[in-house]
């Protein structure tokens, strides 16, 4: 009877230690999965002409399972707000428009009060701060941790985020895109001066061919100081 029980509780251990085994292999499966697909995400964002379909494609779906699927969904949620305001900037940045205010075709559609130019410069100007703004605090650790903190996870699962995530994210230097927005801003600043100096002055100047000409040399050497102050 006793080499009965014996045999018993040694194949309970064994099934015990089976399962102990099935479940941290399938953990480190789920791992192995989160690390590919981030790698993955990466390589996309990095490349020098990103596949913007095929980026979403993998923000939006889902890889692993349990509690790394929720570790995963927090990634991913950061990750494409983030991307999001991205391309706004850059759509912002790359807007045709910007760099069409000051020519004479729009002297000459817009003109003299210049009421859509002012409109567009202020709301794209309020857009780039705001995208700014979102984009600064996106590299800090309070703002990433906020898309996992409520999520009712153990304390492993958090810290896997932070080992996998949070270090890269917050030791970003780079300020590439925040020096462009500001110059771009700069740039919508002085262009509307210029628009406020014509619209001011609008009975002493006209276009004349390929020139906007002013009835005084005053009003000629501000205007062309306000234009060199774009270079």
């Amino acid at each position: 009877m006793k080499k009965k029980i014996l045999i018993a509780v040694l194949a309970v251990i064994v099934i015990a230690l089976a399962a102990v085994g099935y479940f941290v292999i399938a953990d480190k499966r789920q791992e192995d999965k989160l690390r590919t697909e981030l790698s993955e995400i990466s390589e996309l964002t990095n490349s020098q002409t990103p596949d913007i379909d095929a980026i979403r494609e993998k923000l939006d779906r889902t890889v692993t399972t349990g509690d790394y699927a929720v570790v995963e969904g927090a990634f991913k949620a950061y990750l494409r707000e983030s991307f999001d305001n991205i391309i706004e900037i850059a759509d912002i940045l790359n807007d045709e428009k910007i760099t069409s205010l000051l020519t004479l075709d729009n002297y000459q559609e817009d003109g003299k009060d210049f009421v859509e130019s002012k409109n567009y410069i202020a709301e794209t100007r309020k857009a780039l701060e705001e995208c700014k703004t979102k984009y600064t605090e996106a590299f800090t650790e309070e703002e990433v941790m906020s898309y996992i903190n409520d999520k009712g996870l153990d304390d492993y699962y958090i810290d896997l985020y932070k080992r996998e995530f949070v270090g890269d994210i917050s030791s970003s230097d780079d300020n590439t895109l925040e020096t462009s927005i500001d110059e771009v801003i700069e740039i919508l600043n002085i262009s509307e001066n210029i628009l406020n100096m014509l619209s001011e002055n609008q009975d002493s100047w006209e276009i004349n061919g390929e020139n906007i000409v002013f009835e005084t040399q005053d009003l000629t050497d501000e205007y062309n100081a306000l234009i060199d102050s774009l270079y």
